[in-house]
């Protein structure tokens, strides 16, 4: 029997996005309506990292792939997922706490579980969750890592912002290697197994640095 969890956010008027005027607030109006023209429709304003989305490289990476671009053989397929949760907030998870957590398994599509869902709608959503170091990113490319999933809103230490002397190394390491990072899971912590089957389902918007996406774990014999 197949146990599937789902790892994405509801999109809805007034949910969480990112302070910046380049985050569009979600706007949802209804423009077919029941009754007089007998069929609902509705106009969807929002940004291509609102929710549960995908980067990809063209969002740090001037030259970078779009998501139309990306395989979805890159995006799917076998996942294994690590309890990062042991790590205080604001914390910095090194290259020997990665490969600890690892294990030796690989790492072609991780998924990093902080159980970080619990501070959405709060300020300390985006201020203090936990990061990783730059040599751990460098080590999941050099391992062939094609999907780096979290339930946080980036890999990268919230504190470096835009205005950063350096700006979201973390990022640049990973989508300037192909990495496709997937940010604002929830629900990680209803995966009852370490390794299961993952999609990534972004809407395929041509052009795009980045795209809302349906993702779901699926674990079979639960």
């Amino acid at each position: 029997m197949k146990k599937i969890v789902d790892l994405s956010m509801v999109i809805e008027e007034g949910m969480q996005t990112f302070a910046a005027h380049w985050h569009p607030f979600v706007e949802l109006s209804i423009l077919g309506r029941h009754g007089l023209e007998n069929r609902q429709t509705t106009k969807i304003v929002m940004g291509t990292h609102t929710g549960t989305h995908i980067d990809a490289p063209r969002h740090f990476i001037k030259d970078g792939k779009t998501v139309d671009q990306i395989k979805l053989s890159d995006l799917n397929g076998p996942a294994i997922i690590i309890d990062c949760t042991i790590f205080p907030n604001f914390s910095e998870i090194s290259k020997k706490d990665l490969i600890s957590l690892v294990d030796g398994r690989s790492v072609e599509r991780l998924v990093a579980r902080f159980n970080w869902d619990e501070y959405l709608g709060s300020n300390e959503y985006y201020s203090d969750h936990a990061f990783f170091s730059t040599e751990a990113c460098e080590w999941l490319v050099e391992n062939g890592c094609k999907v780096l999933a979290l339930d946080t809103p980036q890999p990268d230490n919230p504190k470096n912002g835009r205005h950063a002397e350096n700006d979201a190394p973390n990022h640049h390491i990973l989508l300037g290697s192909g990495v496709t990072i997937v940010e604002y899971l929830v629900n990680l912590k209803n995966i009852p197994k370490d390794e299961f089957f993952l999609i990534v389902a972004p809407l395929k918007i041509k052009g795009a640095d980045g795209a809302p996406a349906r993702c779901f774990a699926i674990m079979n014999d639960i």
